[in-house]
């Protein structure tokens, strides 16, 4: 069993910025890939960035490019998503995934290569 607890949510201005953490624990050995999603209001889940636990390599969906940053501590047991010059697009609740896709990068952003959810944390976006 993997669980995965979300933290850092809140309420930010328009222009602003926000670090969430995934802090991960219990049997990770067959996970290979750690992710985060999204999802708004009304719509559905959204596959925000990946990280694979191998060697850290990263990936983005094309509109958080440049500014979100996934990353992994030093331990291995949290990960963390940046992100700066929010929009009110970037609101959302904000998921942490872990599993391992049945391809890199192609397939990363299926949700069904993913076998372990957080409970998310919501990220508003806001004037």
């Amino acid at each position: 069993q993997v669980r995965l607890v979300e933290s850092g949510g809140g309420l930010v201005q328009p222009g602003g910025s926000l670090s969430l953490s995934c802090e991960v624990s219990g049997n990770t050995n067959s996970v290979r890939v750690m992710a985060w999603f999204r999802q708004a209001a009304g719509q559905e889940r959204e596959y925000v960035a990946a990280i694979r636990q191998r060697d850290g390599g990263t990936w983005y969906t094309g509109s958080v490019k440049g500014r979100f940053r996934i990353s992994r501590d030093r331990a291995e047991n949290i990960v963390d998503l940046q992100m700066i010059n929010l929009g009110t697009d970037d609101t959302g609740v904000y998921y942490c995934a872990a599993g391992a896709p049945a391809g890199l990068p192609e397939r990363i952003w299926e949700e069904e290569g993913y076998d372990y959810w957080g409970q998310g944390t919501q990220v508003t976006v806001s004037s």
